[in-house]
Formats: C-alpha cells, structure tokens, sequence
C-alpha cells in the first residue's frame, strides 16, 4: 500500500502510523485500526495526542469531507433538475408538486442568506484589518 496519509512538515508518520491512519479514516473503529496497523488500542490512543498525527488524522478527514462535498455540488444540478421536473409535472400528485416547490424555495433562500452572511463577514474583517492598521499606526506615533 502506498503511503498517502499527509504528513506536517518535520513530524514524519511511520509505516504503521500511515497505516493506522488511513484505517481511521476509512471508517474503522480505534480498535479495528490498531489490530489492522499490527498495534494496540493504547498506541493509538496515544498518537491521537501527539499533535502531529493529530493533525494528519483531521487532515486527512477534512481531506475526505471535501472530497464528498465536491461530488455532492456536481450533483446539485441533477438535483434542481429532478425538483423542476417534479414542481412542473401536472400529473404528479400535488403532495410531490409541493414539496418539490417548497425545497427549492427553500435551498434559494438559503442560499441567498449564506451569501449575505458571507458579504457580511468579508466586510467585517475588512474593518477589523483598517481598525488594527489604523492602531498599529497610531501607536507608532504615539510613541
């Protein structure tokens, strides 16, 4: 097996811990993982504190979240699809019209409110960043 597990610079993962890893990740309990890395529950126990390969295992987890998040936005457009199908089916019982109406007004909403929050975000930080450039430089004046 390859090693892909991914590895903070200087706090290198040994074979095992590579393959501890990547047992984890794929869903096995701490149990399964240390029998299938030839090492005990302990062990693992106790890299799961040390921050480099703490921080590999979220690494590596983050790693598939995105990847699962990327195929749930290709298929997004299969999805809407499938609703408009539905919301414009005159034959469809009206429960399935329904629903299908209220899911996508409901993800546009939702939408809509996640990219204000992120409008509304950016521009905090922005004043957030001039609020501690300005004091920086005041500071500097002052002193």
């Amino acid at each position: 097996m390859q090693d892909t597990a991914p590895k903070p610079s200087g706090d290198e993962l040994t074979g095992k811990q590579s393959k501890v890893l990547a047992l984890l990740v794929g869903g096995h309990t701490i149990e399964a993982a240390a029998k299938g890395g030839a090492t005990n529950p302990a062990t693992v126990h106790a890299w799961l504190k040390k921050p480099g390969f703490a921080q590999s295992y979220k690494d590596a987890r983050r790693g598939v979240v995105n990847q699962a998040t990327a195929q749930l936005q290709a298929a997004c457009a299969d999805a809407v699809s499938t609703l408009l199908t539905v919301a414009k089916d005159k034959y469809a019982p009206a429960s399935s019209r329904v629903s299908a109406a209220r899911a996508i007004l409901e993800m546009s909403l939702k939408a809509v409110e996640l990219e204000d929050l992120a409008e509304r975000i950016e521009a905090l930080e922005s004043l957030q960043k001039s609020d501690q450039a300005e004091s920086s430089n005041g500071s500097r004046w002052r002193q």
